[in-house]
């Protein structure tokens, strides 16, 4: 755009009052009105659904029309009738609820008669039969991880980082592990220099060779007389950290646990807070930055009979040691492969007899995952699955640190996991004695959620096999089969399975209608149990976006949601949604509810609105998830250019006259198209944006562009702030000073960047209450006035006057 606008001239601002500016068009909405606190605006929609142990109840939180100060406990009988809020005294009662059958996990015993749980830190056993309720436990600290023991006659449970056995007959409380920090006697120390010293302060002197012979000889006779008296369980002294994800397995032989050790060379950051109760500014701890050198965690494994400790060498692997090339010779990049990657192990799953482990492993630079079998007494691994990406690991329930989703089925030798092996995310399953594995579900779809029948013979799976826009409950054999569905209503369906297992408890919406709650019993149509919209919302005739598909350049075709005007005004807006992987075109509720209604306001001023699913966006497999890698802002930027050009061959819109606005990934891919694609776009609003990659998070940041150290061309060509030369159109820039996701420091980066540029037409509007995600209506109601405001001024009727 090669217009010159005063409207802000670069200042950087603290958010005040502004006023949209006449348009041709009105509405019977404003910025006001939609951006108001939503639970008395749009309503309060239900939500923290579960079942009662015993099925006879569905208990969900509420807050109908914003009648309370937060949510409400609700409760509904499960064959039907009216809810009823639950008192006082029943919110504050233990309330045993329904998760799942946990097979392998055995919160249940082997006939499902009770159920051991924990609440508030102390353990409970509930009998299903009769609904008796007892207490096991009453202490200070936080007792987890609890389980019967075979045979039902005892628990096993963990209490401050080690495993306790209780035998609920003759209430004896028997200790498993005695794990503890600090090091053994005689450990070397493990600094070079410091053990050099050591060394030669022996050879030197007699004096501390003497102390050393006795204090050893004192300690073999105090270790003889407390092995003599002491039928307690093995000591083992890890040293600094903390045990994490102490399991003791069904046999009650092995103890399996992973040392957390925390901090490391990585810095946190620092984000300042300035409106306070005590008028002084604070500082606020954050995360570190992208490029942290990641520690590797492995597994231990405790013989609890002799007190034998086997770490698990992780390397032991195949393709521990494939460091993976990034992919470009003009990087000058070398790949040193005689060193193993950094390797995170999550915790062991035992099958239910004990007799196998399965171990999850994943790589730090998340383009591997491992599922292997372990021999808890020589700690080797048995290879059982491997899934290898050339990009990163990921897609529904599948990578980050614990590998995904797994579990075991009732045979005691078979688990079932997902993989995006396929393309898609995939359920597995394999047999852990013979290796032999199995897909059980296949096509150009994704599985999001799986749960195992109480007989172990079917899974019930939430899927968007009939659409990648919608989520429908299925039941399948565990042996794979043709699905069948439970669900069809057109929409998503979250899905609350009942302990009987007959009917669901189903969270559902359309794209103009919020989450309500359902009742259905399988075979039967679904009964509406809440209505939380207010009279006021629905009294708006809010539309039904157009689904479409805008022509790639590449020849995809992008999934979008057009928001097509009665009586077009030559301008458009195109919405990009953050986080990059997340779906925003598909037939609910949007999470996005408040662009949702400022949509429907610019459609009534008649303004054509496109949003899109560009590339990174989630529902619809790895390569689109994963088009974006090394290259931020390439072909997810490209697919926004393209949507630019259709609106101009469909709708007759001049490039000049297209405004992109977004928040957060869709800040940085507002920002991006400024920068880099002047032509197609006359302006722009990007809110809570990444500028530059090299400054945001380690876990997120290095799946896509490795880290700065190793992959500096990612960072160089995904980051805008080296873009920002090209900046031509009228930028607004909202952003929250407490945000400790994409930091204040960010935009005031870029800020002085454009300063020095001497570039105008742009602004920094500064929300000083506000972290990543706003809370303040009136927040949003600045903001959004802001950004209406610019878009009026730039795309509008009567910006061409």
């Amino acid at each position: 755009m090669k217009r010159s606008f005063a409207w802000i001239l670069g200042a950087l601002l603290i958010a005040g009052a502004t006023t949209p500016s006449a348009t041709a068009q009105t509405s019977e909405l404003s910025v006001q009105k939609i951006m108001q606190d939503p639970a008395t605006w749009v309503g309060s929609q239900p939500a923290g659904f579960q079942w009662s142990e015993d099925g006879d109840w569905l208990y969900f939180r509420w807050n109908p029309q914003g009648a309370f100060a937060s949510d409400s406990l609700f409760k509904v009988p499960a064959n039907g009738g009216d809810y009823e809020q639950v008192d006082r005294e029943g919110r504050l009662a233990i309330r045993p609820t329904f998760s799942g059958w946990d097979h392998g996990e055995h919160t249940y015993d082997a006939d499902f008669s009770r159920k051991v749980f924990t609440d508030d830190g102390d353990i409970y056993l509930y009998h299903r039969e009769d609904g008796a309720l007892k207490r096991l436990t009453a202490t200070g600290d936080n007792e987890g991880n609890v389980r019967f023991a075979p045979g039902g006659g005892s628990i096993v449970y963990v209490r401050d980082g080690n495993a306790y056995k209780l035998n609920l007959e003759t209430a004896v409380l028997t200790q498993l592990t005695d794990l503890q920090s600090g090091s053994e006697r005689g450990d070397r120390p493990s600094d070079k220099q410091d053990s050099w010293l050591e060394d030669q302060q022996t050879d030197l002197f007699d004096v501390i060779r003497q102390r050393q012979e006795e204090q050893e000889a004192r300690a073999a006779a105090r270790e003889r007389d407390e092995a003599a008296m002491d039928d307690g369980p093995p000591v083992h002294r890890f040293g600094d950290g903390r045990v994490i994800g102490l399991q003791v397995d069904p046999s009650e032989r092995y103890a399996s646990f992973t040392i957390f050790r925390q901090g490391g060379p990585g810095k946190r950051t620092i984000v300042q807070n300035y409106v306070t109760e005590s008028g002084y500014a604070e500082d606020l701890n954050a995360r570190s930055k992208v490029g942290v050198d990641e520690e590797p965690r492995t597994v231990f494994v405790q013989d609890l009979e002799s007190g034998d400790v086997v770490e698990v060498d992780l390397t032991q692997l195949p393709g521990a040691y494939d460091v993976k090339p990034i992919h470009l010779l003009d990087d000058g990049v070398e790949v040193d492969s005689s060193k193993a990657r950094v390797l995170q192990a999550g915790s062991l799953s035992w099958s239910g007899d004990g007799k196998y482990a399965v171990i999850q492993v994943t790589a730090g630079d998340n383009k591997d995952r491992w599922i292997a079998r372990l021999d808890p007494a020589t700690g080797d691994l048995t290879l059982l699955d491997r899934q290898t990406d050339d990009a990163w690991i990921g897609g529904p329930n599948v990578g980050w640190f614990s590998g995904g989703s797994l579990g075991w089925l009732p045979d005691n030798r078979t688990i079932w996991f997902q993989s995006e092996e396929s393309g898609y995310s995939h359920l597995y399953s394999v047999d852990v004695e013979t290796g032999e594995k199995r897909q059980l579900t296949s096509g150009d779809f994704e599985v999001t959620s799986v749960f195992l029948t109480q007989d172990g013979e079917d899974f019930l799976i939430v899927t968007s096999e009939s659409s990648p826009h919608e989520r429908h409950l299925y039941r399948m054999s565990v042996e794979g089969g043709r699905p069948r569905a439970l669900t069809i209503d057109v929409g998503q369906q979250n899905v609350a399975i009942s302990p009987n297992e007959d009917r669901a408890a189903i969270r559902y919406s359309t794209d103009t209608q919020p989450f309500e709650l359902y009742l259905q019993e399988f075979g039967q149509d679904a009964r509406r149990i809440t209505h939380s919209t207010t009279e006021a919302w629905e009294a708006y005739d809010w539309r039904t976006p157009e689904m479409v598909h805008i022509p790639a350049s590449d020849g995809e075709q992008v999934p979008g949601h057009l928001f097509r005007p009665e009586n077009p005004n030559g301008g458009a807006v195109l919405f990009v949604h953050g986080a990059g992987y997340l779906q925003n075109v598909h037939n609910w509720w949007s999470s996005y509810f408040r662009e949702y209604m400022f949509h429907n306001l610019l459609t009534d001023l008649g303004y054509t609105v496109v949003q899109l699913d560009f590339r990174a966006s989630s529902g619809y497999g790895r390569d689109w998830r994963t088009a974006i890698y090394r290259h931020m802002g390439g072909r997810d930027l490209q697919d926004y250019v393209d949507a630019s050009q259709w609106v101009g061959d469909e709708f007759d819109i001049d490039p000049e006259r297209v405004f992109i606005y977004g928040g957060s990934y869709g800040g940085f891919i507002t920002l991006m198209a400024l920068f880099n694609e002047a032509e197609h776009f006359g302006g722009g609003a990007a809110l809570r944006s990444v500028t530059d990659w090299a400054h945001y998070n380690h876990g997120y940041t290095s799946n896509i562009l490795n880290t700065p150290v190793n992959d500096s061309l990612a960072f160089a060509r995904s980051s805008p702030i080296n873009f920002a030369e090209g900046l031509e159109d009228p930028l607004l820039m909202p952003h929250g000073v407490i945000d400790t996701n994409v930091q204040y420091q960010d935009i005031i980066r870029l800020a002085q960047r454009l300063i020095e540029l001497g570039k105008e037409d742009w602004e920094v509007a500064s929300y000083p209450v506000e972290g990543h995600g706003f809370q303040e209506p009136s927040s949003w109601t600045d903001e959004y006035r802001r950004i209406l405001k610019l878009i009026e001024e730039t795309v509008g009727p009567n910006a061409f006057r």
